[in-house]
């Protein structure tokens, strides 16, 4: 999200108050984080899930789903720890261990979750899974959310649209890899070399978007 964005969102919470919400504000934290400030093509956050599940559709929705899951979550738990635990006893240092923590412990609830009801899919997202525990855009929203000094809800809105991007990074992805897979591509650039120039290809797609950012 643009500064000019960002400061008008947050100079909407009263000093000593709640936040005053409205429809326009919490769209343009989500279009900001969908299109403009896109954490996989924009702030290069997640690349290691976005580039390994990105083979087949399927796993590219199933693991979207479950980083949006992840995320909101995440973001939850460590703005209430942030704010109530690390700020009073004057342990803000301890942030990212923390958050870490939580995410860690969120991607073991999503994994058994996962194990139990959709068994084809904990197979097909296999090692992947539990790099989420490492996906550097679950602790970059939970980070920029503090960073930015949003209030609880826009925090959240905020995750979600940072998981719909995600997650619409990938599924393209997905789309453009398995049509890559009957394109007569050089041998010398089939798998990830062809991959890493359709992200650059996108990268430079999304950049389109910044003008929405006004």
């Amino acid at each position: 999200m643009n500064p000019s964005m960002l400061m008008s969102v947050v100079a909407s919470v009263p000093e000593g108050g709640e936040p005053s919400f409205s429809i326009a504000k919490m769209m343009a934290i989500i279009v900001s984080a969908v299109f403009i400030n896109n954490f996989v093509l924009s702030r290069f956050l997640g690349i290691c899930p976005f580039l390994g599940v990105s083979k087949q559709l399927d796993s590219a929705v199933g693991m979207g789903a479950a980083v949006v899951f992840v995320m909101v979550l995440a973001t939850l738990g460590s703005w209430l720890i942030y704010y109530n635990l690390l700020v009073p006893s004057g342990l803000e240092y301890l942030r990212t261990i923390t958050f870490i923590i939580i995410i860690a412990s969120l991607v073991q609830l999503v994994e058994l979750v996962l194990q139990k009801f959709s068994p084809a899919l904990y197979d097909a997202l296999g090692i992947y899974l539990p790099l989420i525990t490492t996906n550097c855009a679950i602790l970059g929203v939970a980070v920029l959310n503090i960073d930015d000094k949003f209030p609880l809800g826009y925090s959240l809105i905020n995750s979600v649209g940072a998981g719909i991007g995600f997650t619409l990074a990938l599924v393209l992805m997905a789309g453009l890899r398995e049509r890559m897979e009957t394109a007569n591509v050089p041998e010398a650039l089939k798998g990830l070399p062809i991959a890493f120039l359709i992200a650059g290809a996108m990268s430079i797609a999304f950049l389109g978007f910044a003008g929405l950012g006004g």
